[in-house]
């Protein structure tokens, strides 16, 4: 392999931080293909007319298991890769960006409001880097093809994360058949590469990390605090840094996440079953994070039903997209709601907050049946 995304990747493997992964090997060689692309003169009048008839791939989408090492590849090309001005953000963010931009648009330009938002775009940046592709919302649906499409034609090259192949993304969305282009765009313009390699670097970070903290208090904040950041790689000195998220759980509404990075979120027990929500947030969350940690888990009796039967709810939710849970309570599960309104009932979310602690269940790829 050369080139700057495999000089840097190489130096990782002489270090000791990777193992040799065939997958990652020709994700690498896919980006710098790309890099390539980026950094080669530009073509002449009779070129530019052949590319209009074959545009060259301009993009990379990366996509795998969880721990697979598709953000690190695609933090060496955002690094590495020569081009400027460049912007890496999460695919959320991005897209309620460009939302914000759109309704700007159509109160300052008449017509079509894509092609100047997909011009002001790629003035900012001529590389757009995304982590976590992943699409559940209508609204975005309907605009990506569109919008990449302008993207695309405007120069941007584009690099991409997703669990997901290309394919399945908006799986069973309502009218689904709008979005099919974007996935075609995808193929026709994007190398696609499966990153599921056999290392799973995110279940060897969870090796011996303790997954249940009794009590609640501050040597299980320091423990929970320290496994966010080893989840993550995030320094340890950036920690007032760490970003937040509004996440858009349906019906015009947003949950607050105080910490969000790379999948992982942090929640307290009283923000997520303290306050009036239903499954449809808990159902946003379980999709969108593949770790969740949960800080303040109180012992509930019969005054706390309300409680209980959403924090029931919410082990659903995350133990049916094999989320991985994290979390400070004050009991173990066994004792966290021994009597009342449907304490029989919360027997079955015992058992499973037992197996979610259990190697088998670590292993397991998020959203897997």
């Amino acid at each position: 392999m050369s080139g700057p995304v495999a000089a840097a990747y190489g130096q990782l493997l002489n270090d000791g931080e990777l193992r040799a992964d065939g997958d990652q090997q020709r994700a690498v060689a896919a980006l710098d293909r790309l890099a390539g692309d980026l950094g080669a003169p530009a073509p002449g009048l009779l070129s530019r007319l052949l590319a209009r008839k074959q545009p060259r791939p301009c993009g990379v989408y990366l996509w795998g298991g969880v721990g697979r090492g598709k953000s690190m590849l695609m933090d060496l090309a955002f690094d590495h890769m020569p081009v400027q001005p460049r912007r890496r953000v999460h695919f959320h963010a991005f897209m309620l960006d460009v939302h914000q931009r759109l309704r700007r648009a159509r109160t300052e330009h008449p017509g079509d409001p894509i092609p100047p938002v997909a011009a002001s775009i790629a003035d900012e940046a001529k590389l757009l880097c995304f982590d976590e592709m992943v699409i559940n919302n209508t609204a975005d649906a309907m605009i990506l093809s569109r919008l990449f499409t302008a993207l695309l034609d405007e120069g941007v090259a584009v690099v991409t994360t997703s669990n997901r192949p290309p394919s399945d993304l908006y799986k069973d969305g309502l009218n689904r058949e709008l979005f099919l282009p974007f996935i075609d765009l995808i193929g026709q313009r994007m190398q696609v590469i499966e990153v599921n390699g056999g290392t799973d670097y995110r279940l060897d970070r969870l090796t011996g990390v303790q997954t249940w903290h009794v009590p609640n208090g501050p040597a299980a904040t320091a423990a929970l605090s320290e496994a966010f950041f080893k989840l993550t790689d995030y320094p340890v000195e950036d920690r007032a840094k760490v970003p937040t998220e509004e996440l858009d759980v349906g019906g015009g509404r947003t949950l607050h996440v105080p910490k969000s990075l790379k999948g992982v979120a942090v929640f307290s027990f009283k923000r997520l079953c303290g306050e009036a929500r239903g499954a449809a947030d808990y159902l946003a969350i379980a999709q969108r994070f593949h770790t969740v940690i949960i800080v303040g888990i109180p012992v509930m009796g019969p005054e706390n039903r309300n409680e209980a039967a959403r924090f029931v709810t919410l082990i659903d939710a995350l133990y049916e997209h094999k989320v991985k849970l994290l979390a400070a309570a004050d009991a173990e599960p066994a004792e966290l709601y021994p009597a009342g309104t449907g304490a029989f009932e919360f027997g079955r979310t015992v058992s499973r907050l037992e197996e979610m602690r259990s190697a088998d269940y670590l292993a397991e790829g998020h959203g897997t049946a």
